[in-house]
């Protein structure tokens, strides 16, 4: 019931709020990072924490909330030895995000499953070395295997997170729509050679618009995320030519060396609010953050909202 209420925003063209950071948030707060799961084993001993984290995303204003899915997937847990315990581990942070709605009493709230197609990535750097990249049988097993967790244990949507690798990404939504649930689909994107936006795919310039197209008839919302606020509106106007509903961006701030996300030049909660009311005017209508940004970007998503909307925030 929380998604039928929330698609109906969507549908009548209201503006949703999405939650920032989990991941980086855990390690903010002084979670261990895994050097090949990154934030996923910390759901072991922090879903307490994690709880707190969503539950402050909410009292932030938040709609939406996403598990600490994004890296859980089989093929990441096995480098760590917690390969078998990949569904238990998944589950386990969607039950931390449902409590989160439970002890904030905010029965409304819908919870969203990440699901990646990040593979591994050694110590210290930034991108996965290609000739160490799983099969692509292996990744959509994994891919299947989560979309299937996440959906038995109770999330409400299916978020695609950092969709820019085209073969990946085809697989992840597979994976996400044989579940039945909604989907929504958030790619990623950076600065090419020549200064436009291209794919986040980081040995290459590959288009944007060739992880775009992907994007099919079923998925309710499109957009961009894990991306440099700079880039964000051009990203969007590349998703916009391919998908006509409802479009989200959540940026990101800082940057990523496996296992740990580097807090450098974050940018300001006024300033972000600035990028959400150019993207809102521009036509998107979901926001919220992803790596690096916090409960304080959320509430300036929410200020920027009120004042596009031209009255209070409100929960009705």
């Amino acid at each position: 019931m929380s998604y039928d209420r929330l698609k109906r925003r969507l549908d009548a063209d209201e503006v949703v709020i999405l939650d920032g950071a989990t991941g980086t948030e855990l390690e903010r707060r002084g979670a261990r990072m895994d050097t090949a799961a990154w934030c996923a084993p910390a759901t072991i001993e922090n879903d307490q924490l994690l709880t707190e984290i969503h539950a402050d995303y909410i009292r932030a204003g938040s709609q939406v909330i996403t598990a600490n899915t994004f890296s859980s997937t089989r093929m990441l847990l096995k480098a760590s030895g917690l390969g078998d315990r990949a569904p238990e581990i998944s589950r386990r942070a969607v039950e931390a995000a449902l409590r989160a709605r439970d002890v904030t009493h905010r029965p409304e709230v819908v919870v969203a499953g990440s699901l990646s197609h990040m593979v591994p990535i050694a110590k210290g750097l930034t991108a996965a070395d290609p000739k160490a990249v799983p099969s692509d049988a292996e990744i959509g097993d994994s891919l299947d295997e989560l979309a299937r967790t996440l959906a038995s244990a109770g999330c409400d949507l299916i978020i695609l997170e950092m969709m820019y690798h085209p073969v990946r990404a085809r697989l992840a939504l597979k994976a996400a729509l044989s579940t039945g649930l909604p989907v929504w689909f958030g790619a990623s994107a950076r600065r090419g050679k020549a200064g436009k936006a291209v794919s986040f795919y980081r040995h290459d310039d590959m288009a944007l618009g060739e992880i775009a197209a992907l994007i099919p008839d079923g998925v309710d919302v499109a957009g961009v995320m894990h991306t440099e606020p700079a880039v964000m509106e051009e990203a969007l106007g590349v998703i916009r030519g391919k998908f006509d509903g409802p479009l989200m961006a959540y940026p990101d701030s800082g940057y990523f060396e496996m296992p740990n996300w580097r807090f450098v030049d974050i940018i300001a909660p006024g300033r972000l609010e600035q990028f959400f009311a150019d993207w809102l005017r521009a036509g998107v209508r979901v926001i919220g953050g992803c790596c690096g940004l916090t409960p304080e970007h959320i509430a300036a998503a929410v200020r920027a909202r009120a004042a596009f909307v031209g009255r209070g925030t409100e929960w009705e």
